[in-house]
């Protein structure tokens, strides 16, 4: 299935003119606040967390206005195995055994309209996601801790990479704003669903799982 971006893109670069690529291709750099929804009720475990992240966008407009876009945000929090919820759960750092670093990579169609001959665009996008998580043992950690720490992580890792839990689908919408002849200003706004709760952790709150993310970016003009 990851393949088939990747193939479109192929397809998409030897049907036009190399002359004319160029032209197709932009990028960004963005930082974003995530939100990862949960409701896990007074079962030990913290606050749902709000995380920042740094990241990258990669586009190929093929047809306009469509393009295809890849997308890397990068974020990482402390994790603990909650064993009265019986899954992993983000915690503050005092409760923490697991380390967790995410390359959340996005393959998308998107489609950008432009408003009036300002240079103001707007663009909706959807396609599929992978949270590919990094999960190893917290640092500092007492050396008394660390023994069930690294029980916790290994079953936080095994979690994170069993039944499909990596693989969600994202949507969202943006603006894009001119600053100057060499660059856009702009935002997304996104929605990140678990799409792995179709077959599993049907039993766990509705919300869980779901993300939420502003994001500001800056696109260099061509």
């Amino acid at each position: 299935m990851c393949c088939i971006p990747a193939l479109l893109i192929l397809f998409t670069l030897v049907s036009v003119k190399a002359d004319a690529l160029p032209d197709r291709f932009s990028w960004s750099a963005s930082g974003s606040v995530f939100y990862f929804a949960a409701d896990n009720g007074k079962k030990g475990s913290d606050p749902a967390p709000i995380l920042p992240s740094l990241g990258t966008s990669f586009s190929y407009c093929f047809w306009a206005p469509l393009s295809v876009e890849l997308t890397e945000d990068i974020y990482f929090t402390n994790y603990e195995y909650n064993k009265e919820l019986g899954y992993p759960a983000a915690c503050l750092p005092d409760n923490r055994s697991a380390f967790v670093f995410s390359f959340f990579t996005g393959v998308q169609l998107s489609a950008m309209f432009p408003i009036g001959k300002n240079g103001i665009a707007t663009r909706v996008f959807a396609g599929p996601a992978l949270d590919l998580r990094i999960v190893t043992l917290a640092v500092d950690l007492h050396p008394l801790d660390t023994d069930d720490a690294q029980k916790q992580t290994d079953a936080i890792r095994a979690h994170f990479w069993g039944d499909g839990r990596w693989f969600m689908a994202v949507a969202g919408a943006g603006m894009d704003f001119p600053a100057n002849e060499k660059f856009l200003l702009g935002f997304d706004m996104r929605v990140w669903m678990p799409v792995y709760r179709l077959w599993t952790d049907q039993d766990i709150p509705a919300i869980n799982d779901w993300r939420f993310g502003l994001s500001f970016r800056v696109t260099p003009r061509g």
